[in-house]
């Protein structure tokens, strides 16, 4: 056993006696963990407000071996996110990232990139709802949700989904911009012709395409604000490529949908 210094994000936590609980945390360093955090339900905890849901904290904890709980020793806030609470679409695309980082992705698997990417949605969103970028309703509803589909993207490329948004998965063949379809089965786009026997494909836009293909290399500086019509498009790729993917629809989906998110 080691004690271990690393930052966190809270994902989820769950009450595990009358004085402690267990809460999931995205680490830095490990990935995906699940650490006892003794004390942390007393009113007066070490832990202070450090395992809140969505807190980005800094946190010391004693590893332990295989089979067992890690050993939560420390939790010091660095981000709270404030300004997530004062946004409806914002807290419910954090929470949606929250849900995917948590019920989707494995046990110790680190991966900087997905940690990184995590917390700059969050403190976007955050600015969003504190204020801090000018922005009318619409206008911060489509950054939001671009924000979000950057996010999406960005972690299918990095668990081993990036969709093939170029040529038909079916044939390998070009696809006809006029009749695009996603199959969430085939991992991409297929050809009018390979898609009539699949049963999860569905007729998608060419300006939906054209923006899926720009969110691999676009900055988060860079995303443009994204039309409603559209935003509902990328909604419905996203939400059924990721479901057919993890083999359940996300809980967070529903609210995304209705929000236009």
């Amino acid at each position: 056993m080691s004690l271990e210094k690393t930052e966190s994000l809270v994902l989820r936590t769950v009450d595990w006696s009358e004085t402690s609980r267990i809460s999931t945390l995205w680490t830095k360093k490990f990935g995906k963990i699940r650490a006892l955090a003794k004390g942390g339900r007393r009113l007066k905890s070490s832990f202070e407000n450090a395992l809140d849901l969505l807190t980005h904290c800094s946190i010391v904890l004693l590893r332990k071996t295989s089979g067992s709980l890690d050993l939560l020793t420390e939790a010091q806030v660095l981000h709270g996110f404030s300004g997530l609470r004062k946004d409806l679409n914002a807290l419910h695309a954090s929470y949606y990232l929250a849900e995917l980082l948590s019920e989707w992705t494995e046990d110790y698997d680190p991966n900087p990139v997905i940690f990184e990417q995590a917390l700059l949605a969050l403190a976007t969103w955050s600015d969003l709802g504190d204020g801090k970028v000018c922005a009318g309703r619409e206008e911060r509803q489509g950054r939001i949700a671009a924000v979000l589909f950057r996010f999406e993207f960005i972690l299918l490329l990095e668990l081993g989904f990036r969709p093939e948004l170029k040529m038909c998965t079916g044939c390998s063949g070009d696809v006809d911009e006029f009749q695009n379809v996603f199959s969430p089965a085939g991992g991409g786009v297929k050809c009018r012709t390979c898609s009539l026997a699949d049963r999860t494909s569905f007729k998608i836009s060419s300006e939906s395409l054209q923006v899926l293909i720009s969110l691999e290399g676009v900055s988060m500086e860079n995303l443009q604000i994204i039309p409603l019509q559209i935003r509902k498009e990328l909604r419905k790729i996203f939400g059924r490529y990721i479901t057919y993917l993890m083999g359940r629809r996300p809980k967070l989906l529903t609210y995304l949908e209705a929000g236009c998110i």
